[in-house]
């Protein structure tokens, strides 16, 4: 074992011939440069580019990060004292904005389609004794699976994605270096098509080139892309996956966000993952997360039923899903106001939450209702049995969302919980409020014992500090538009 991979102890021989694999793909398709990408805490891809040549030696010795990179709210701020003695608290590895090392998989080797020339990798990130860093998201993920692997069961997600194209008329306001700031703002836009007319031929048509770009790039990577679809709102359309293993779904979800931005904005489009942009007449954006439980022994749904329990009705959850199901539908339902704050994590997606608008409003599940916070789809027999979370906004950094689910799940099943009766009136009044803002959202993660143990103490003070500071720069802002506007959607 040799080098720093040697010291965080990954240099194996599968490892090796992986990097021989990717240098060899490097040179046969003429990457002049590759980027080693990591996701931060808000779902964002940050990294470095390294020429071609340098890529090998990086694979093996890593790639220096300032660590502040770890500790910036959504503002690009540092929410974190690091050059005060004690103002990292306990986050050791971080004072005097210490590098930390980014040690990319050459398994996820990608050619940029929209990017002449240019490789990709995603990396995650140690500290410079070898050590991983524990607060990274991936890792939080990866842990998460760990446990629900203990417990017999591997984890499959598919991923409905809403979002926002424009077209770009003017990047005046977002390029010009007399209107900097901090944070800046986004460009001068023009709808793809008018909106109010659900999933019509005539909008698609009109959306077509943006829509292509999406497809096109989506495929070239390797993304199981399913559908494109038009969304009910101006400029707003759909992506959906086919489901797959959830750390390849949370991979994924990474990837087609930071890549749809990427190509839409060469093509001169502005793509947006904000549920709620800064205009007048918007439809919100959600992100729908179908989920199921594998067994690891048989390799079945564990959510499946083949009949109904006795004596169940279709307003029972044993109607349709297993005992394995219901309890984890039950762990969802006892643990939804503490993960609220993973699925939805920013100030604008708590708008979100109206009557009538598809999006939940109480913790409450439906069979087969899209205005209950948890949707349960498929009858008995039904291989695709699964229960969809309707909570999530498009901006969740998605390794905290899907282990938030697994944490909560777990525990349903570990308890042997029973569901409540399921709801066909979400708007009507019945069951708890979700949290009504990110402040409550915190607050209700942070009197959780089971999701504080689950992510872990040190986790959950270090994401709420970050989140509150985000909270208090909301709170102080004259113009709220303005924040969302500066604050979201000039980055997500």
């Amino acid at each position: 074992m040799t080098g720093f991979a040697g010291l965080c102890g990954i240099d194996d021989q599968a490892r090796r011939k992986s990097i021989e694999q990717a240098v060899q793909r490097i040179g046969g398709a003429g990457i002049e440069r590759v980027r080693f990408a990591w996701c931060d805490l808000h779902g964002i891809t940050r990294g470095k580019t390294l020429m071609a040549t340098a890529v090998p030696r990086a694979l093996q010795e890593g790639v220096g990060l300032v660590g502040t990179l770890m500790l910036k709210d959504t503002s690009d701020r540092t929410a974190f004292k690091v050059f005060e003695p004690g103002g990292m608290g306990e986050l050791p590895g971080f004072a005097g904005a210490a590098n930390l090392m980014l040690m990319a998989d050459p398994e996820s080797f990608r050619q940029l389609p929209w990017a002449p020339g240019t490789g990709w990798m995603q990396g995650q990130l140690w500290h410079q004794d070898g050590s991983p860093v524990e607060l990274d998201s991936r890792r939080l993920l990866q842990r998460a699976l760990a446990k629900l692997r203990d417990a017999g069961f591997d984890m499959r997600c598919g991923l409905e994605v809403e979002f926002h194209i424009y077209r770009i008329r003017d990047r005046a306001p977002q390029l010009d270096p007399e209107m900097a700031a901090w944070p800046g703002l986004p460009p001068l836009l023009e709808l793809i098509h008018p909106g109010y007319n659900l999933l019509t031929e005539a909008w698609w048509d009109m959306a077509d080139e943006p829509l292509r770009i999406v497809q096109q790039t989506a495929q070239s990577l390797g993304l199981p892309l399913l559908s494109l679809e038009v969304e009910l709102g101006p400029s707003q359309v759909e992506a959906v996956f086919e489901p797959t293993d959830a750390l390849i779904a949370a991979d994924s979800m990474v990837l087609f966000r930071g890549a749809v931005r990427q190509a839409l904005q060469r093509a001169g489009y502005y793509a947006s993952f904000v549920c709620r942009p800064p205009f007048p007449n918007i439809m919100s954006s959600g992100w729908h997360l179908h989920q199921s439980l594998v067994l690891r022994d048989g390799g079945g749904n564990a959510f499946r039923r083949d009949a109904p329990a006795e004596g169940a009705t279709p307003l029972d959850a044993g109607y349709s899903l297993s005992a394995v199901g219901e309890q984890y539908l039950a762990g969802l339902l006892q643990h939804a106001s503490a993960m609220a704050v993973f699925c939805t994590p920013t100030i604008n997606g708590f708008a979100r939450f109206q009557p009538n608008a598809l999006a939940p409003q109480s913790v409450l599940w439906g069979r087969d209702n899209r205005g209950a916070a948890l949707r349960v789809i498929g009858a008995c027999g039904d291989a695709a049995t699964r229960i969809e979370n309707r909570i999530g906004e498009p901006a969740a950094n998605p390794y905290l969302y899907l282990a938030s689910q697994i944490h909560a799940g777990l525990d349903g099943i570990q308890g042997g919980m029973r569901a409540a009766r399921a709801t066909n009136a979400p708007y009507a009044g019945g069951g708890a409020k979700l949290p009504g803002g990110l402040g409550e959202a915190l607050e209700a993660l942070e009197a959780d014992r089971v999701l504080c143990s689950a992510f872990g103490p040190a986790f959950i003070d270090y994401f709420a500090q970050i989140k509150r500071c985000e909270l208090a720069r909301y709170e102080a802002a004259e113009d709220k538009l303005d924040f969302q506007r500066r604050e979201y959607f000039s980055r997500f």
